[in-house]
């Protein structure tokens, strides 16, 4: 294994074994009335189960997420450090506890993922996923989204997101994540990862992780 992916994989220990947020505390902390309003908002675009909804844009799933993950990205896009105009706005008006409640419900959700991948990239993406690609220096996706898809900590859940909302993301790593340099978050360690996978590859990934459940 070459260096630069020993230090991607070391990065994704590091931060896997990081202390997680008390999540549980924090839903405690919030009006079960409030927390509810906030939800089904998030429903009218990730789902009613925060499955994910396929609109004139993918909407990813929510459902299951990891919650250190979710209310770090929803904190990104409050600094900004992640670009979503209208996550922007969602989320500038939610106060900490509310951020690791929000996160704390959807982890709890387990609905079928929507599917729609084309079935036969599935064992190519399977291949790269647990075996990377040695030849372009990428690592095994399982190094740090774990080998059921599931992720930990601040790695993300991949196991069911909808696959053309992976390709969106990856195609457009450099334009949307680490958008504040003076505020470097953990998105720095995939966007050499999403350099380097080819078009083709990034649709055989998301095809295998959009079916698993």
């Amino acid at each position: 294994m070459n260096s630069k992916s020993v230090l991607l994989i070391t990065a994704c220990a590091i931060l896997v074994s990081s202390p997680a947020a008390a999540q549980d505390k924090a839903a405690a902390t919030v009006a079960p009335p409030a927390l509810k309003a906030k939800t089904d908002y998030c429903k009218t675009c990730h789902g009613l189960e925060g499955q994910g909804f396929r609109g004139s844009v993918p909407m990813p799933r929510l459902a299951g997420q990891q919650p250190e993950y979710l209310a770090n990205q929803l904190q990104a896009f409050i600094d900004r450090r992640r670009t979503n105009p209208v996550m922007f706005n969602v989320a500038h008006v939610l106060d900490p506890a509310m951020l690791k409640a929000l996160a704390a419900y959807f982890q709890n959700l387990n609905p079928r993922p929507l599917g729609g991948a084309s079935k036969a990239l599935v064992p190519e993406g399977k291949k790269i996923y647990e075996e990377g690609i040695p030849s372009a220096n990428v690592p095994p996706c399982a190094s740090c989204h774990q080998p059921n898809g599931k992720g930990a900590d601040a790695f993300p859940r991949l196991a069911g997101q909808l696959d053309d909302y992976i390709y969106r993301k990856l195609t457009n790593w450099d334009k949307e994540r680490g958008q504040n340099k003076d505020q470097p978050d953990n998105s720095a360690i995939m966007q050499p990862i999403a350099h380097d996978l080819t078009e083709a590859q990034i649709k055989a990934v998301a095809a295998y992780v959009s079916q698993l459940d």
